[in-house]
């Protein structure tokens, strides 16, 4: 009888019987393997997803773009012409203002006068502080920044009194009066723009005594 002894051999494993230690210990191992390479081939696949997804987002016209840090030009000195926070910002409201007095659009003249008002206000109340804080330091900067301070409160008077007038004009006198005693508190009755506010009061009715007095009811001071 032939026998006939195979060449192929099997890799044995060890069994629970033979070596406990040795077969537990294999075991785990080739489980943490077997997750680990999962785990590695997830990531992969994950990775390639998204960057697939990337790659196919749309881009916006108005998407944020990154500043370029070899511009040395990404800020810029403000325009004075093209800013509404200017004298010439604020002007252009009034001119606008006028226009829409003359076409009788009240509405938007009284829109167009309160930003005004409020550009020279701010203009003014920014341009005294840097005048206070530029005080005993640079007094050229000082009486520079004072001087222009006193110009934007002059265009707020003048911006209040028309607003005042489209007010009146509108039969609001309860918005006229408190804005012509602004003027007056602001420009004092002894100047130009305050006498036309405080005889603008009184043509309302709200005083009852001129100012200034005619000459005939003016005291007689010479002796």
């Amino acid at each position: 009888m032939v026998r006939y002894v195979s060449l192929i051999t099997y890799p044995t494993f060890p069994t629970p019987n033979s070596r406990p230690m040795e077969f537990f210990a294999k075991t785990r191992f080739l489980f943490a393997a077997g997750l680990i390479a999962a785990s590695i081939l997830a990531t992969s696949s994950l990775g390639q997803r998204m960057s697939s997804t990337a790659q196919e987002l749309p881009t916006s016209p108005n998407q944020a773009k990154p500043i370029d840090p070899n511009d040395p030009n990404v800020l810029r000195p403000v325009d004075q012409e093209n800013n509404l926070l200017s004298m010439p910002g604020g002007q252009r409201l009034m001119e606008d203002a006028q226009k829409a007095v003359a076409a009788q659009n009240y509405t938007l003249a009284v829109k167009k006068l309160q930003e005004a008002r409020q550009v020279f206000n701010q203009l003014s109340n920014f341009h005294q502080d840097l005048a206070g804080s530029f005080s005993g330091i640079d007094n050229r900067i000082a009486d520079s920044q004072r001087k222009k301070a006193l110009e934007a409160a002059q265009l707020r008077d003048e911006a209040t009194y028309r607003l005042a007038l489209v007010h009146r004009a509108q039969n609001q006198p309860e918005l006229a009066v408190p804005l012509l005693v602004q003027i007056i508190r602001s420009q004092q009755p002894t100047r130009d723009l305050g006498q036309k506010a405080y005889q603008q009061l009184f043509e309302l009715g709200f005083v009852d005594s001129p100012y200034p007095r005619p000459r005939a009811e003016q005291p007689n001071t010479k002796q």
